[in-house]
């Protein structure tokens, strides 16, 4: 799996995920972002064209080579600059309350640990900071929630680990996120792959 997970599927994410009809969905992630900023799970880069002009430093967190491959065009067209971090997620090499904010789309699903990438998300934020967030997950429907389930072990073998049946407001929430505001709904159709959460959550300041 390891020619197919480092070569092959980022090309697959970038062309389902970096499609533009998800530009509406990706613009209003990133409304409101500002100062410096990480970006969990920065991939092909396709929010860069959305992030308002007052962010100024994009620390872009990817570790795979071929997505940043596959950003440099988007890099290379921004006016955003962006700073490469190729590690884990899980390990953020950045201080302790030094982001003005934090962006994920798309990421939650994927990551191992979902919990640890929040804590250390929590961690580099300054308090009173935002998360910015937009994830797929389990449905409210109970019967297509159950065939997320029923395809949950295909999809992690297919789609690099993401999982169908997380709830992103809950995992915001289990991180000690206070939940700003949050919309959910389907896109286009009812299916498992296309109930999706848009939220904003902040380190609390106290």
């Amino acid at each position: 799996m390891g020619y197919y997970v480092d070569r092959v599927l980022p090309h697959v994410v970038g062309a389902v995920c970096g499609s533009t009809f998800f530009d509406p969905w990706r613009a209003r992630a990133c409304e409101g972002l500002r100062g410096d900023v990480v970006e969990i799970g920065f991939g092909s880069g396709a929010n860069l064209a959305h992030l308002p002009e007052e962010v100024h430093t994009v620390h872009a967190v990817e570790p795979t080579n071929a997505a940043w491959r596959l950003a440099a065009a988007n890099v290379a067209r921004s006016t955003t600059e962006v700073v490469v971090i190729e590690a884990r997620a899980e390990t953020l090499p950045l201080p302790d309350q030094s982001m003005d904010g934090a962006l994920c789309t798309f990421t939650l699903c994927t990551v191992a640990r979902a919990d640890d990438v929040l804590a250390e998300v929590f961690r580099v934020l300054k308090p009173g900071a935002p998360l910015h967030f937009l994830e797929h997950g389990v449905s409210p429907d109970a019967r297509i929630a159950r065939w997320q389930r029923r395809l949950n072990g295909y999809e992690r073998l297919l789609a690099g680990g993401c999982h169908l049946d997380r709830d992103p407001l809950q995992l915001v929430r289990d991180a000690s996120f206070e939940l700003e505001w949050s919309q959910q709904q389907y896109a286009r159709i009812h299916s498992p792959w296309s109930y999706f959460t848009l939220g904003v959550a902040r380190r609390p300041r106290r």
